[in-house]
């Protein structure tokens, strides 16, 4: 087993790590700006080096302070968490250069599946459903672009070959406007991600977006964990998510997964991993692969009893996978949601100090936050501050404990998202399981009227 690990991260998911490794007998060694010296995991750490002031530019996203910081503390390993240079290949490539273990998939990999347009063709290669459109970036040729979106049918999607987190693309209704949609989406992809290749997919109209999560060694073994309903999501971000995905068949379900373990093993994938798609019509069609862990893995823990972190750590320590996908079997049902330091009706960041912090509890409640009484959000990162996932043995008693749990949980001195939260689980169509997409904008749409 590794010996030191680097938790190049911060927040709740830097804490998740801390207890992974502290399970596994891992030393860790906790990386921080100093607007992050209050962290609870770098109180936890048993070492802990500033890497920079506030901005994530200059501390988090600081490739050679992150690197230098394994070197003095003689560490083994580095783990990206999710966000910041999780998904980045340099950051991979320099880590394996400076003689360290990346804790996720080859630097190669990470490339392969950063591009949408590599990783679908790559997928499509493995027998992956993909959405129906351009096989590469869009032509240069004005004539040859109206017909492909002709031919793909309207209304199409164009986005950015780098893009990602909802940013990137462009929904366009007909022809009138295309040519000028892609201009402005080609010019935000150079300004945004550094590279302005474009493509151009079938916009389905209103779909559900589910993920497979998926685990491979690099040594030819892969198991897929079931799938996730992210649906509930506003600008493209996730709020609320489940598992197992309400109404979907078992036998779509075991099918699409095993096609996901067999994709991971074609491309010989390492560490832990989610394939998205999107489900229309009984259908799916697949949109990217995060190369990472993801904020809602939780909920793919409760229902399998597999710890993930645990098993990245096993899996770049050189160990074949602890499981066999006969071994994996889902139980009951997981709701997670994302707790955000923001105003609930206007979505505005609301950092400042907690002056009261009270975590619910009871059967079926797990909390993953790095909250405490008196510990201070900052205004430089991401408004989450933590996720409540509650387990019950179907769907409805998870929604009660979950309902229980909003109720029950108390954070004062600023603003959260807990009442948006409330609101959802009350309403009926959430309630009957299965919303698309849209649900949650068009609920926010018609309360602002």
């Amino acid at each position: 087993m590794l010996d030191k690990v680097v938790i190049a991260n911060r927040g709740e998911i830097a804490l998740r790590i801390w207890r992974a490794c502290k399970e596994l007998g891992i030393k860790t060694v906790a990386v921080h700006s100093t607007a992050d010296r209050d962290l609870k995991h770098v109180r936890l750490a048993d070492e802990s080096v500033c890497i920079g002031p506030p901005a994530a530019a200059k501390s988090y996203l600081n490739i050679p302070a992150v690197i230098s910081a394994a070197e003095v503390t003689d560490a083994v390993a580095i783990h990206p968490g999710y966000g910041f240079l999780s998904e980045n290949a340099d950051f991979a490539e320099a880590v394996d250069r400076s003689g360290f273990i990346f804790i996720g998939p080859r630097p190669e990999t990470i490339r392969l599946m950063g591009d949408k347009i590599s990783a679908k063709a790559a997928m499509k290669k493995a027998g992956i459903p993909c959405v129906p459109g351009s096989d590469g970036p869009t032509p240069d040729n004005p004539d040859e672009i109206m017909a492909m979106a002709k031919d793909i049918g309207y209304p199409v999607i164009i986005k950015a070959a780098g893009g990602g987190g909802g940013r990137g693309m462009r929904v366009v209704h007909g022809e009138a406007t295309l040519l000028e949609a892609l201009s402005l989406t080609k010019s935000e992809a150079a300004s945004a991600f550094g590279n302005d290749t474009v493509y151009m997919e079938k916009f389905l109209e209103n779909p559900r977006h589910i993920e497979f999560q998926v685990l491979a060694d690099g040594q030819g073994n892969a198991i897929h964990l079931g799938e996730r309903d992210c649906s509930v999501q506003r600008r493209h971000q996730k709020v609320i998510e489940e598992a197992p995905a309400p109404g979907l068949p078992e036998k779509l379900r075991n099918k699409i997964g095993e096609r996901c373990a067999e994709a991971c093993r074609k491309i010989g994938y390492r560490g832990a991993g989610t394939f998205e798609f999107l489900y229309e019509n009984e259908e799916f069609y697949f949109i990217e692969m995060n190369t990472r862990l993801q904020v809602e893995h939780p909920v793919t823990e409760m229902i399998t009893g597999v710890d993930i972190v645990k098993e990245q750590l096993r899996i770049a320590a050189g160990e074949p996978l602890s499981y066999k996908q006969k071994d994996i079997h889902f139980r009951g049902h997981a709701i997670e949601c994302r707790i955000n330091a923001e105003d609930p009706k206007n979505f505005t960041p609301s950092p400042g100090t907690i002056s009261l912090y009270h975590p619910p509890g009871g059967p079926g409640i797990r909390v993953d936050s790095h909250l405490y009484s008196g510990y201070t959000v900052p205004p430089h990162y991401d408004s989450m501050i933590g996720k409540i996932i509650a387990y019950g043995d179907d769907r409805e008693k998870a929604l009660a404990r979950m309902r229980t749990a909003l109720t029950e949980m108390v954070v004062e001195g600023i603003k959260t998202n807990i009442l948006l939260h409330r609101d959802i689980l009350n309403d009926g169509a959430f309630q009957a399981g299965g919303t698309n997409i849209h649900f949650l904008e068009k609920k926010l749409k018609f309360a602002a009227k």
